[in-house]
């Protein structure tokens, strides 16, 4: 569903008033946070996807990863998972299902997390993804809300996975270069950009999903109460994604999320071709963080992340004082 679709048909709802409750939707954030004692905090998180490839074992990682990215953008651990299946039995061959749910069970395995259960229903179409529960001490919790100015933006995954799963449905492009060059990256958990991550002063922190680089800053911006600068030359980009815009192609997310950062505030301050624009409205499968923190210490994590096997990680931009919302330059 489109951004500004959930958020009308969430609005005025009544929101929990229990004070145990660190991290609710108030910001639009990753996950929910509860407080248990004084030293943990609970952190719950779901999510499923589409396939974005057919090969169902690649689905089951990516969607897996996907899902417990929200436990580590939170600054938490993961502990458990539940599978949430729907699943075209009567049409697709049960091996399918099980090479899916393989995906899944390796990459919360890899975790260090335990898949414990969940829940399956017959559909016209496979989805998949879990239901992923994690601590973290309620003193370090890591929001959306807490970049301050003169942070820097550290990205620790590149943008365009959107267009090029449908490229690659749509036959331009080749489903083995994507297998060769990117779904490897998409798969990969966050959980050693977190590791990094957390040695230093992190301020805020997001995963960039399904809302693009630009959706997601928004957020950002809006729970921080600041303007957040883009760096666009610095924003890395999986291969192929600039020309697949380029040559045509989009996605059926990018109208959506380009219609919930025209509701705030965006000032472009560089001239961008009309395919380069559509790279900031690109929904992203399984994401990277987004990263505030302060602006002296963005070298070393940088060096840190690309040290430890993040090497795509940039600095993409900072965190300023002026009028809430977003810039581009």
């Amino acid at each position: 569903m489109g951004p500004t679709d959930l958020s009308d048909a969430l609005a005025g709802f009544s929101q929990p008033d229990d004070p145990n409750l660190l991290v609710g939707i108030e910001t639009s954030d990753d996950a929910a946070v509860y407080r248990v004692t004084d030293d943990i905090a609970m952190i719950n998180t779901v999510d499923f996807i589409t396939p974005p490839v057919d090969d169902p074992y690649w689905f089951g990682q990516i969607s897996a990863a996907n899902s417990i990215s929200d436990v580590y953008s939170m600054g938490g651990k993961p502990l458990t998972a539940l599978n949430l299946v729907m699943f075209p039995s009567k049409h697709l061959d049960m091996g399918v299902l099980r090479d899916i749910l393989r995906g899944g069970h390796d990459k919360v395995h890899e975790a260090g997390a335990s898949l414990v259960g969940g829940h399956s229903v017959d559909d016209n179409e496979p989805k998949y993804g879990l239901c992923v529960n994690g601590v973290v001490h309620p003193d370090r919790i890591l929001t959306n809300a807490g970049a301050k100015p003169g942070d820097a933006l550290i990205l620790t995954k590149p943008l365009g996975s959107g267009v090029l799963f449908n490229a690659v449905r749509a036959g331009k492009y080749e489903f083995s270069a994507l297998e060769r060059e990117t779904l490897p990256t998409i798969a990969s958990l966050n959980r050693t950009a977190m590791e990094q991550a957390l040695k230093y002063d992190i301020h805020a922190c997001t995963d960039v999903t399904g809302f693009g680089i630009l959706g997601h800053s928004l957020e950002m911006a809006l729970g921080s109460n600041t303007n957040i600068y883009i760096d666009y030359r610095s924003l890395p980009f999986y291969t192929g994604a600039p020309e697949m815009y380029k040559r045509g192609e989009t996605t059926g997310s990018n109208k959506a999320n380009r219609a919930l950062v025209a509701r705030n505030r965006l000032a472009m301050s560089i001239e961008l071709r009309s395919f380069e624009e559509e790279l900031l409205y690109d929904p992203q499968t399984s994401g990277g963080l987004l990263l505030a923190l302060p602006a002296e210490q963005a070298g070393l994590l940088l060096k840190d992340l690309h040290d430890n096997g993040v090497g795509v990680a940039a600095q993409v931009g900072e965190v300023t004082d002026e009028h809430v919302g977003l810039t581009v330059r």
